[in-house]
């Protein structure tokens, strides 16, 4: 009996598990991650600040737990509280934005 593995390619699996990209389960799906890679980015540029989550609130201006939320899960902070966070940091934030298949500069 053989056992022979296919493979594929990460976006087969994720059109194959979340839908084609332009669905809204994989439009859903691909937000998430995005937000929970800016939590990572966010903690990863505390780490290398060599600051604790309770040192990073008091530059922000915010308890230590809302810090933890914003790293594990940003999807609940506001926008406003993840920018001070960045600039509490020294970190510079760049965002892309895409209307009809097109990048809008700024």
């Amino acid at each position: 009996m053989s056992n022979k593995l296919k493979t594929v390619s990460l976006d087969q699996m994720l059109d194959k598990h979340m839908g084609k990209r332009g669905t809204e389960k994989r439009e859903k799906f691909e937000n998430e991650l995005r937000i929970d890679l800016l939590g990572q980015a966010i903690k990863e540029a505390r780490h290398a600040r060599n600051l604790t989550q309770e040192q990073l609130g008091e530059l922000v201006g915010v308890q230590k737990a809302q810090i933890s939320k914003i790293e594990n899960s940003a999807k609940n902070a506001r926008f406003e509280t993840i920018l001070k966070v960045f600039e509490a940091l020294g970190a510079k934030v760049h965002f892309n934005v895409e209307l009809n298949n097109k990048k809008l500069a700024y």
